[in-house]
């Protein structure tokens, strides 16, 4: 991976909407995968930038899914089919950004971080994702291969629940409740870790315990400042504040928007945890120092004596 870029480093004396990618570069091509979809069929293909949001179905509904936003020609491309502003575009490539929510009149684009737990377990992987939604289509773009986002086209294939015959309002909001969902996957591993570390910090406190807790309060910062914003990104759909959705989805980005609640008070609850685990550490290493204080002093004496 190459080392992350600093957008005032990589966009200086660029004009705003530059499509200059700012970001880790990963070793892979940009891909694109398509799904059009309506009640009674389903079609998934691999299709050029230039024909990708090109509807072959009537009444349809289309998903379009970009994995890797340094292809910036791929990129305008994409943009130009589906009538993006260069500014979006820029957001798009530019991966740092903090969660955010922009709407234009004929498109509505939010862009958040997708959080997963690393094979090793001792860390977070994080990427953005950028989700814009159209009139009859939706388009996620990824920074590299992988995503949160198997159940949701899995119900597409198999046509479980409404997800077929509620249009793109009802998908945008089901990628949107993938990503917040594995969230609490991601607590869940952070909490294993934080009660493992508790009993160990109690019982037999060394330097060990001390640079887990340090690390797991970085990573539930880490995790706060990933989660935060997006509370005002879903407050802002779940009130309606945007023509582009459906009086009827409401409902289904309130729920998404109770669960961002959740996840920060979770959030809060271990970071309590681990500042009262930081004072039980400290005072078991004071009670300790002072045993052997004890035992030193009363040695002392007697060879004094």
């Amino acid at each position: 991976m190459a080392k992350r870029v600093r957008p005032t480093q990589a966009t200086l004396g660029q004009p705003p909407g530059s499509l200059v990618h700012v970001s880790e570069v990963y070793s892979q091509e940009t891909t694109l995968s398509r799904i059009e979809y309506r009640e009674d069929r389903v079609e998934e293909t691999t299709p050029d930038a230039s024909s990708a949001l090109a509807p072959t179905l009537t009444g349809s509904v289309l998903w379009l899914d970009v994995d890797g936003v340094h292809d910036s020609s791929m990129i305008e491309t994409i943009g130009t089919s589906a009538g993006i502003h260069a500014l979006l575009l820029e957001d798009v490539m530019h991966t740092g950004e903090r969660p955010k929510l922009d709407e234009s009149p004929t498109s509505l684009f939010v862009s958040l971080r997708m959080l997963r737990t690393a094979e090793s377990a001792e860390r977070i992987d994080d990427e953005q994702v950028s989700l814009i939604l159209g009139a009859s289509w939706v388009i996620s773009f990824q920074e590299r291969q992988g995503d949160v986002f198997d159940a949701v086209r899995e119900r597409i294939r198999a046509g479980r629940g409404r997800i077929r015959s509620c249009g793109p309002n009802y998908l945008f909001c089901s990628l949107l409740d993938a990503i917040v969902d594995h969230y609490f996957l991601v607590l869940e591993k952070i909490g294993d870790r934080v009660e493992d570390v508790y009993e160990r910090a109690v019982k037999d406190p060394s330097r060990a315990e001390l640079d887990t807790i340090r690390l797991l309060k970085r990573e539930l910062l880490f995790m706060r400042r990933a989660v935060w914003p997006l509370r005002e990104v879903l407050s802002h759909l779940e009130h309606g504040e945007t023509s582009l959705l459906r009086p009827d989805t409401l409902p289904y980005f309130r729920d998404v928007y109770d669960h961002v609640i959740q996840i920060l008070e979770t959030i809060e609850t271990y970071r309590e945890m681990l500042t009262s685990l930081m004072d039980v550490y400290l005072s078991s290493i004071a009670n300790r120092t002072n045993e052997v204080m004890k035992v030193l002093t009363i040695i002392t004496t007697l060879f004094t004596l």
